[in-house]
């Protein structure tokens, strides 16, 4: 296999971080590695907010841990019962956000694309990640966030868990290659 390919195979969901931060110039590379990704009629309708630092990121994991208690209390005790954190204990986050298009052209497309560039920089680097839409339920509750993090004009997208993984790294889903259909 190739290195590329080789990193693709070896990422995996990281949900348990270890108590070390990522540097900077490793997360402004693996934010830049976004930016590489393509967009419908290059509108690049994302920006990116790098979270680099746990207080930050225990900031967001703390409102959205109250609005999941509210609006689902079955899925908050299993959170709790998983070690009580919505995101992990992670060091770093990278939060995706999308400016809604005109017309057919839609973010959410684009964003995704943001998003795997950014996951596979960053195993390249040997930086663990997941990718969790969950941190939005702070960002929908509560306002004060939202004008702290996300830039006028723009909504949460999807936010991306960085660091390095807390004991044996993860293992990969396994691939079910009968899900390609052949025409």
């Amino acid at each position: 296999m190739t290195e590329t390919l080789d990193v693709i195979a070896q990422r995996f969901a990281c949900r348990k971080y270890a108590d070390r931060p990522v540097d900077r110039d490793t997360l402004q590379t693996i934010a830049e590695a976004g930016l590489h990704a393509p967009s419908a009629v290059n509108r690049q309708p994302w920006r990116l907010i790098v979270l680099a630092g746990k207080d930050l990121v225990d900031e967001i994991d703390a409102a959205g841990l109250a609005v999941l208690q509210e609006v689902d209390p079955a899925g908050y005790d299993r959170i709790q019962s998983r070690g009580g954190k919505l995101l992990y204990d992670a060091p770093a986050m990278i939060l995706v956000a999308l400016q809604p298009q005109p017309g057919r052209f839609t973010a959410d497309m684009d964003g995704g694309i943001v998003v795997g560039h950014i996951v596979l920089a960053a195993r390249s680097l040997g930086v663990d990640s997941c990718v969790v839409g969950m941190a939005r339920y702070g960002f929908d509750a509560d306002a004060a966030l939202r004008a702290k993090y996300l830039p006028e004009g723009f909504d949460f997208g999807v936010s991306i868990l960085l660091g390095y993984a807390d004991g044996a790294p993860g293992t990969p889903h396994a691939i079910d290659p009968a899900k390609i259909i052949w025409a």
